[in-house]
């Protein structure tokens, strides 16, 4: 079928809650590329939101899966468990930094891991209250749209939201928000909303995801970790987005040191396949009764065959290091185009985690520029994604596996894009 007759059927049966507002439709895709229903080619600098670390079909993911669809496809892991569930704990138990000995349970989702780390850290200390931060994203369940710190579009039509979530300042200094003003307000948050004798968790990601590509500075993210064992409290860190290599190392909170009680983790976990997993401390993770936690799908046989597949990619082709170089290009091309256009402001990347913002000519955040810079890439064949509390963040997800060649193309689309937008390289 053609983008125009795919069109009219979304129009016809897709929710519009639901409905992409894209008009065109993926058919077939490789790497960093793919291409849509009418054969136009695009160059994909989203990777499906942060899934796709190792590309569009990596051929080892592929092949695992066909591999397992001729075994078993579903047995519900808690009626008839098998082989692949175990094998991706046993891996994800080895490589994620929590204290202690670590257990995993997986699930399908970002969202599902983050409220089965609600109920793991409310079973582990008997405690409900979650303190969580400005700008995060956690999900588009009840519990995580009331941990979300951004209201818009996730929670706006939805009425109530979940009780016993609280929020403090995420430390981004270019928004006015300094290290120390984020734990004077957090501090501040549990003395006069959330009680630490009351409360089970405080729920961070490392960098902000839909919130703008902010990394935490290290010696915050050790401050929450003091906070936490002053009070009792876990230290559950969200790498939905940041994992599995997209910042130079497997987990962004590698980057720190600092040790968390639980980790979610999901996205580029199987290339493409759903799954998440909650990864913990032994003893939080047992503290719940037996079949308390999963569902039908949870890690799923086909899901944890991508998985494993994932894993062995990312020894063999040194995903990490490419990462890490790939970060640097990119801040070589975000520094060039600050010193070229105005526009052009607060660079940033941890490893290839990286974005820069938009600003108009009276320094105020200009979302409506940066959704005509996605619009504009789109038209020239680039696919590009803006994010912020502000809405003027420009995120760059491309595969970490994506050819230079395609890479320069890429980014000189976004560089043609901007001189069709704001003029010209400003003068010095």
């Amino acid at each position: 079928m053609t983008n125009a007759e795919l069109n009219q059927l979304k129009k016809r049966y897709v929710a519009n809650g639901a409905a992409s507002p894209s008009e065109q439709f993926a058919d077939r895709a490789k790497n960093a590329e793919l291409w849509d229903a009418d054969g136009n080619r695009f160059i994909d600098f989203a990777g499906g939101i942060g899934v796709l670390n190792i590309g569009h079909c990596h051929p080892k993911v592929v092949q695992a899966v066909k591999d397992q669809l001729d075994k078993v496809m579903h047995t519900c892991q808690t009626v008839m468990p098998y082989e692949g569930y175990v094998k991706v704990a046993e891996k994800l138990a080895a490589i994620t930094p929590v204290r202690g000995e670590a257990k995993v349970m997986l699930a399908n989702s970002g969202a599902e891991a983050l409220e089965n780390a609600v109920k793991i850290a409310r079973a582990a200390t008997g405690r409900n209250n979650v303190i969580c931060f400005d700008g995060g994203y956690h999900g588009r369940t009840f519990m995580t749209m009331a941990m979300n710190g951004k209201v818009a579009p996730y929670a706006t039509d939805f009425g109530t939201m979940p009780g016993c979530v609280f929020r403090a300042g995420y430390p981004v200094a270019e928004h006015g928000i300094s290290e120390e003003e984020a734990v004077r307000r957090l501090k501040m948050v549990l003395k006069t909303d959330a009680n630490p004798k009351d409360t089970a968790a405080i729920v961070l990601e490392p960098v902000l995801g839909e919130g703008g590509f902010y990394p935490a500075p290290q010696s915050f993210l050790e401050k929450i970790r003091e906070i936490c064992d002053e009070h009792g409290i876990l230290m559950i860190v969200d790498e939905v987005q940041s994992g599995f290599g997209r910042t130079g190392k497997m987990f962004a909170i590698e980057h720190s040191g600092v040790k968390p009680d639980l980790m979610t983790m999901a996205k580029s976990m199987a290339a493409g396949m759903p799954i998440s997993a909650v990864v913990g401390t032994a003893e939080h993770m047992d503290a719940s009764g037996g079949n308390s936690l999963g569902g039908t799908y949870s890690g799923s046989p086909v899901s944890c065959a991508a998985t494993l597949a994932v894993m062995e990619v990312f020894e063999e082709e040194n995903i990490l290091a490419k990462s890490q170089a790939l970060g640097d290009k990119l801040a070589k091309r975000f520094a060039q185009w600050t010193s070229d256009f105005d526009a052009v402001v607060h660079p940033r990347n941890l490893g290839a985690m990286a974005a820069f913002e938009l600003n108009g000519q009276d320094g105020q955040p200009a979302p409506d520029l940066a959704a005509a810079l996605c619009k504009k890439a789109k038209e020239k064949g680039l696919i590009l994604l803006s994010c912020g509390m502000f809405g003027n963040t420009i995120r760059f997800l491309m595969p970490v596996t994506i050819e230079d060649e395609v890479l320069e193309e890429g980014l000189d689309i976004v560089e043609a894009s901007l001189k069709e937008l704001v003029g010209q390289p400003a003068t010095a």
